[in-house]
């Protein structure tokens, strides 16, 4: 008799302690798939609403400076704010009110409207650097156009190269760390089925004999 008891003890203790690990087990997995599924869909806004759109902007950027070079037929466009002949001022000038400051207020428009999606704690200083560069050449160029205030033909400040760069090397940052995310995920989620055996594995080896 007791020992009949001994086994229906033996055996309810097992079964308590299955259940207890697998649901901790459980419970730790699916803390972690909802903090990386969290995590995951915050990249996904930065891809889609900032990161991606001004990657793009970015490389439509470079490719079009180096076609207005190509057609100046040189490696630069001004030096020692020398006067351009009226054929290239207009060629410029063309670019500046179709692709330079066009582009520049989508970037700015970009920066303002999804500040909160900024990687980092605070504004990084090559976008200042940026800001300060469109601000400084739009308003100079719009009072030019208006009411004929004459300018250098570009901005006080030079283009912030390395505000470009970051920007691109953290789209591409972003890019890897989404996909490492969706792999880990996948992962996590096979491994939380395994987990669903371990109940009965511990029952087997808590049985008596």
């Amino acid at each position: 008799m007791e020992s009949a008891i001994t086994v229906a003890v033996i055996a309810a203790a097992a079964s308590a302690i299955g259940w207890i690990v697998n649901y901790v087990l459980s419970s730790i997995s699916e803390r972690e798939r909802n903090r990386l599924a969290s995590r995951l869909s915050h990249i996904q806004k930065q891809l889609e609403l900032l990161y991606g759109p001004l990657a793009f902007l970015m490389f439509e950027g470079r490719r079009s400076f180096i076609d207005l070079l190509e057609t100046l037929g040189r490696k630069y466009v001004f030096i020692n704010d020398r006067e351009l002949p009226q054929d290239e001022l207009e060629l410029w000038l063309f670019w500046v009110d179709h692709e330079f400051i066009p582009r520049n207020i989508a970037v700015k428009g970009l920066l303002s409207a999804h500040t909160d999606l900024i990687v980092g704690n605070q504004l990084p200083e090559s976008y200042i650097k940026f800001l300060d560069h469109h601000n400084s050449w739009s308003i100079a160029h719009q009072r030019w156009k208006e009411q004929g205030v004459p300018y250098a033909w570009h901005s006080k400040v030079n283009w912030p190269r390395e505000f470009e760069d970051e920007v691109i090397s953290t789209f591409e940052q972003l890019m890897k760390e989404h996909a490492e995310l969706i792999g880990t995920i996948g992962g996590t989620e096979s491994n939380s089925s395994k987990a669903t055996f371990l109940h009965p594995l511990i029952h087997r080896r808590g049985d008596p004999g």
